[in-house]
């Protein structure tokens, strides 16, 4: 369980879409931004599944794609708009009602990249041990290389890096980004952890 002092925290990363709709200018917010911890690339898995090599994992990846990206489902789950289909990306990007636009992967939104850019401090962390998002480097905006589903690539080697889709690659180069880790599953850190790293950046 996450201790009382980490509830600020766990706040944003329960809601990826409010401080990502904020930092890209869905929002209006009442105060530049220092900080977002956002879910980057999206998962493509089951939480708990049993390993990356699991056939069970893999039947229930198809299952869930059946319907991932409906109309209806997208529009009424929340975990749908995170889905992301390495395997079928021209899926994903056509029918993706809220990751991909945000992800600059239909075309580029001058003023997502503006208002993205325009943060201190991009700071994610990545919870070593955490059993919800799949893959884990998503919450580095890493993800699977295209076109299958068990190799991934850090954030450095994706289209969004190198083309500089959302300015990630020139916010790294001015050292605007911040990559944390922390052991644990999904939103479990200490007090001490959060006091120690997160609280720096907000002060």
């Amino acid at each position: 369980m996450a201790a009382s002092g980490s509830l600020w925290l766990l706040a944003v990363a329960l809601l990826p879409w409010s401080c990502a709709a904020v930092a890209l200018g869905h929002l209006d917010a009442p105060a530049p931004l220092p900080l977002v911890i956002w879910h980057g690339m999206g998962v493509f898995g089951l939480p708990r599944c049993p390993g990356e090599s699991s056939h069970i994992c893999d039947f229930i990846r198809k299952t869930l794609n059946a319907g991932a990206y409906s109309k209806a489902v997208q529009e009424r789950l929340v975990q749908a708009e995170y889905w992301h289909d390495p395997i079928k990306e021209d899926v994903y990007r056509n029918h993706s009602i809220f990751l991909a636009d945000i992800n600059q992967e239909r075309g580029v939104n001058e003023s997502y990249k503006k208002n993205l850019m325009a943060l201190k401090k991009f700071v994610m962390v990545k919870f070593l041990n955490d059993s919800i998002v799949d893959p884990v480097d998503s919450e580095w905006f890493g993800f699977y290389r295209s076109g299958q589903a068990k190799e991934t690539i850090p954030l450095q080697e994706t289209t969004l890096y190198t083309q500089d889709r959302l300015g990630l690659k020139e916010m790294d180069k001015a050292g605007q980004l911040v990559f944390l880790a922390t052991e644990g599953d999904h939103l479990q850190l200490s007090e001490e952890w959060f006091n120690a790293n997160i609280i720096p950046f907000i002060e």
